[in-house]
This record gives structure tokens, sequence and C-alpha cells, in this order.
């Protein structure tokens, strides 16, 4: 793939031009709020929306509430397998940053030594906003829009090829759902026995939640509300 970017006569080269053609027209204070939104503020906005659900989801009850718990517990845990599946996906291709390869690109942050191909940012943060989606459809389709931006961002700032990017959406999206029956069958049971712990049960069941399913939940077994005209994916 590396051989790929070596040329600017490819739609992936071109499309990393246009992009960043971008941050040489806009404004140095625009460029400096999308380095740090692209490095660091989506995921952290990313971390932020998974307590938020937690928050809802543990507020609301029900009789999901260890199942939707579980799955959020897989977001960041489906991050980090994809994170360390992309670690021998990155040594086999050793595909070089592009401002190697590519003169004239506005690189925004500096320091970027590994090689590009597939985006950590993207796969961290694609897996996580898919991981979402199986616990809540409203957040879940909030953490892919966050994704989507970041990995806008990452080509935006010339530190990642277009390709690099949809690799990373690829990697993160079949980590989060092929590994999830998997993940739930194993974190499921550890949930229920934490919430029913002295010390653990806050943490899934706020003091006097309702006993209905979760609006929105789409783990295993839940149902949607009456008049959400939402159907469960796992039916």
């Amino acid at each position: 793939m590396a051989g790929l970017a070596e040329t600017g006569s490819n739609p992936d080269v071109d499309l990393l031009y246009d992009i960043n053609g971008l941050a040489k027209d806009a404004p140095r204070w625009f460029d400096r709020v999308v380095e740090v939104v692209g490095e660091y503020g989506l995921l952290a906005a990313m971390v932020v929306l998974v307590v938020w659900c937690w928050w809802s989801v543990r507020r609301r009850g029900g009789d999901e509430a260890v199942s939707s718990v579980a799955a959020l517990v897989w977001a960041p845990l489906a991050a980090a397998v994809a994170v360390i599946v992309n670690i021998p996906i990155r040594g086999f291709v050793e595909r070089p940053r592009p401002f190697l390869d590519h003169q004239g690109l506005e690189v925004l942050v500096s320091g970027k030594t590994d090689y590009s191909f597939v985006s950590d940012h993207a796969t961290i943060t694609m897996a996580m906003g898919v991981g979402l989606f199986v616990a809540n459809r409203r957040f879940g389709v909030a953490g892919i829009g966050i994704a989507l931006v970041e990995g806008f961002c990452r080509v935006y700032m010339g530190v990642h090829y277009p390709t690099d990017v949809v690799g990373g959406f690829a990697l993160g999206t079949a980590v989060a759902l092929l590994l999830s029956p998997l993940a739930m069958a194993l974190l499921t049971p550890v949930t229920r026995a934490v919430e029913g712990s002295a010390w653990g049960g806050a943490l899934i069941r706020a003091r006097g939640a309702g006993s209905g399913a979760g609006r929105g939940s789409v783990v295993p077994g839940a149902r949607a509300e009456a008049g959400d005209g939402e159907r469960d994916l796992a039916a």
C-alpha cells in the first residue's frame, strides 16, 4: 500500500491534498483548534459520551440495565483490542506518513514517526462509537458522528491518508461488532455480579430506578419503548 502513495496520480493522494489544502486557506487559529480537537479533543469527547450514556442507563434502570452497562464496558475495551490488532497490521504494511512522501502538505502536528496505516485515532473512535451503538442507538449515532469528524481531522492535519482513516473505521467496526457476542457473554455475568454486590450495585442501577426496559437500548433482549419507532437490532 505504501507504493500507492508515491505518486499524486491516485484518488487517495488527490483527496489528501484536497482536504489538507483547506488548512492552508483557513485562519491559523482554526488550524490550531483542529489540531487540538483532532489530537485530543474528540477522544476526550468520546469518553465523556460513554460516561454520559452510562449515567443515563444507570438512572433509568430497567430490566436491561445489566446488559446495557456490560455493552458500555465493551465500548472502550473494543477500542483497546482494536489498537492491539492494529500493531501487527502497521508493521506488515509499513506505510510512511504522507508528509514523508509528499511535498507541500500543511502538517499541523509534529513528531509523528510511526507508520500511517491504519489510523489509531480513527480506529479508537469508531470502535467506541460502534460499541456505544450496541448499547444505545442515540448515543451510538453521536459516537459514530464523532468518529467521522475525527477521521476528517486526521487527513486535514496532514498526518494520515484517507485510506488510513477508512481502514481504521473498518478495523474498529469489525472488532466492536464481531467480538461483541463473546464480550457480552463474558461481561454480562460480571456486571450482574457487580450489581448484586454491596458496593457495586449503584454502578449499575441508581437507587429507585424503574424496572422498565431502557429506551434506545439494542443489547440482546432489549426492547424499545412503545411509539419509539425503533426496532431491536438483535431481533
